[in-house]
């Protein structure tokens, strides 16, 4: 094959692999824009679970299993830009104020609470409990804030709390939710909590036993309370491709480059993902590195032309994720370049 038409070739294959089709990939986005976690902190939560010791869920009391089932669902919480904190009622007391929520600082604050404590003289208010949650601070939150209720449901003094979780419910609508961890062991508390998960849409409610039990429902639950999945849509545009060995834009790519910048423009909801390639010739390092300078490249080419460097992010993949075999010429070729994909912010 004679060099001339080695090049066309060449050419007419990369026209091929400018244009894909959207690839699809799932992401978690929030369900809502604060939790708090609620802990029952009141005497019955002392006492063993069911009568038994159940070592197995957490601990030799409620209380315990409480605390271990905050634990191991922080764990498994998402940082998606929710604000959170973390209060007990019986008595009413605040472990976390509510800001932005990290792993670390919850789990911080889940460490404070005391498991060892005298049951003598100590109610079980649980309705005044939630009566201070609203006062603060649910009153002072924006948008949408869920409640993690970790309880037995026994309430032995005070306002009844199903009563306060309606006023609640009507005071605020689907912008509050409960998710109820049942840590029930009598008729009495398990109707509390049930009645208080069927108010409204968006609660939720699971036994605390298999929540510990079970990884599965521990994030099924946390799935129903504060994110879903969604299908994120990634658009390839075009790849541009380089010489062997250089990061430098050359001329007959400059109009791809332009055509993405008034896409980009058109669309101020839209967030621009480069990909920069390599061929195998050199250290996986080095083309690590050359990766990095040809996504940085086309990145300040659209800066230079006007688009937010925020909305760009850059991304080397080295020679790892070839398109065509390192064996040839032509290969390499098509494997020193750098993709162009679009998604929605």
């Amino acid at each position: 094959m004679n060099k001339k038409l080695q090049v066309l070739l060449v050419a007419v294959v990369a026209l091929l692999l400018g244009f894909s089709g959207p690839a699809m990939a799932k992401k978690q986005v929030p369900k809502v824009d604060n939790f708090i976690y609620f802990i029952d902190h009141s005497s019955s939560m002392a006492f063993s679970y069911k009568g038994q010791r159940y070592v197995q869920f957490g601990g030799v009391s409620k209380i315990m299993m409480a605390k271990s089932l905050a634990r191991e669902l922080n764990k498994m919480t998402p940082e998606l830009g929710y604000k959170a904190g973390l209060y007990t009622f019986a008595p009413y007391k605040e472990y976390a104020a509510m800001a932005p929520y990290s792993q670390a600082t919850m789990a911080a604050a889940i460490e404070k609470i005391q498991t060892d404590y005298s049951v003598y003289g100590r109610m079980t208010p649980m309705g005044k409990g939630l009566e201070d949650l609203d006062k603060l601070p649910i009153s002072t939150l924006s948008g949408k804030t869920g409640v993690f209720i970790f309880s037995d449901g026994d309430s032995n003094c005070g306002v009844d709390p199903v009563a306060v979780a309606q006023s609640l419910k009507a005071k605020y609508g689907d912008n509050l939710c409960f998710y109820i961890v049942d840590l029930s062991d009598s008729k009495h508390g398990q109707q509390v909590l049930k009645a208080i998960a069927a108010m409204g849409k968006c609660n939720c409610i699971e036994l605390g036993e298999e929540l510990l039990r079970n990884e599965a429902a521990r994030e099924k639950f946390l799935e129903c309370a504060l994110y879903e999945w969604i299908e994120d849509e990634i658009v390839v545009f075009r790849s541009i491709y380089f010489d062997f060995d250089k990061y430098n834009i050359k001329p007959e790519f400059v109009p791809v480059l332009e055509e993405g910048t008034a896409i980009i423009k058109s669309k101020p909801g839209m967030k621009v993902i480069l990909e920069g390639h390599t061929d195998s010739i050199g250290t996986e390092q080095y083309n690590m590195k050359l990766g990095q300078r040809r996504a940085d490249s086309v990145k300040s080419f659209f800066v230079k032309k006007g688009i937010d460097a925020s909305r760009i992010e850059t991304i080397s993949f080295g020679e790892s994720d070839p398109v065509a075999t390192n064996k040839t010429a032509q290969g390499r070729a098509l494997n020193r370049r750098c993709v162009i994909k679009f998604k929605s912010m």
